[in-house]
């Protein structure tokens, strides 16, 4: 909002240059755009590169802890009959540990709001997504239920539309879910929809609807070209429903939180042989 007002008055400035310099008329309007558009760009860049640094910090510091995770998972499956649970747990742990440090820099772009009309939207993209990896669903359908279009999270993703998608899931309302599906995957290309055939889909199988499922599948595996959607739709073409599996999609599929990921492999520990 500021920006506007500041691109404003250097475009009122432009102007009143010109008008004292007695430009033409043509002159006149051409020094307002150009006032306008210049203090625009320039706010702009100056806001995207601070805004930057904070995008760069918040990717780092999962990336950072995802790499960590990584080393424990690693180093536990080198060890012959570690606990396949506790090393889950320690997991869970550490991600939320840095879920909930992403959540904490977010707040550092407030001050930025008052630049920008979209970016409250943007924030709660950010938030949104998050506290839903946290699990914070009251927070999260807070978030959703904002009605201000200048304040509403701007979903755009695949996986965050997945994630409101799946809320409405849960709160059994197949309607505002089918309505959400249809209304975001017309704009997703190739293989970007994959999740959201992949989510439908299993819904309509979960609520015993398997020729709306086998129907949407489809379409899905030759849109996308999904592995995971072929499949699935080959096993209900052969009523072999308990076989369905979105397993394929991926960690996106268990970030939704609709089905528990398998538990990490661990080395089995071998008997020792010899005798006296």
């Amino acid at each position: 909002m500021i920006s506007f007002l500041i691109s404003i008055l250097f475009a009122l400035a432009g102007v009143l240059t010109a008008l004292y310099l007695e430009y033409a008329t043509l002159w006149v309007v051409l020094c307002g755009f150009a006032g306008y558009f210049i203090s625009t760009l320039a706010i702009g860049l100056v806001i995207r590169r601070k805004m930057s640094a904070l995008q760069k910090e918040m990717q780092e510091t999962m990336q950072t802890s995802q790499a960590r995770i990584q080393r424990s998972i690693q180093e536990a499956q080198q060890k012959p009959g570690a606990n396949p649970t506790a090393l889950q747990k320690k997991v869970e742990i550490q991600q939320a540990k840095a879920l909930k440090q992403a959540l904490q820099l977010t707040e550092r772009l407030e001050p930025f709001k008052k630049w920008s009309l979209t970016l409250s939207r943007q924030i709660n993209a950010q938030r949104f997504q998050l506290l839903y990896q946290l699990k914070r669903f009251d927070e999260v359908d807070e978030i959703l239920a904002i009605r201000n279009p200048l304040k509403k999270p701007i979903l755009l993703d695949p996986t965050l539309v997945a994630m409101k998608m799946a809320r409405a899931y849960k709160r059994g309302d197949m309607d505002e879910m089918e309505k959400l599906f249809h209304k975001h995957v017309r704009w997703m290309r190739g293989d970007r929809g994959s999740l959201l055939y992949g989510l439908m889909s299993w819904a309509w199988v979960k609520k015993g609807e398997t020729e709306k499922a086998f129907q949407l599948l489809a379409k899905a595996k030759d849109k996308t070209g999904n592995d995971t959607l072929a499949r699935n739709w080959q096993h209900l073409a052969n009523d072999k429903k308990k076989k369905f599996s979105n397993a394929g999609l991926g960690d996106e599929w268990y970030a939704l939180y609709l089905e528990p990921p398998p538990k990490p492999k661990m080395q089995r520990q071998r008997g020792r042989r010899g005798g006296f």
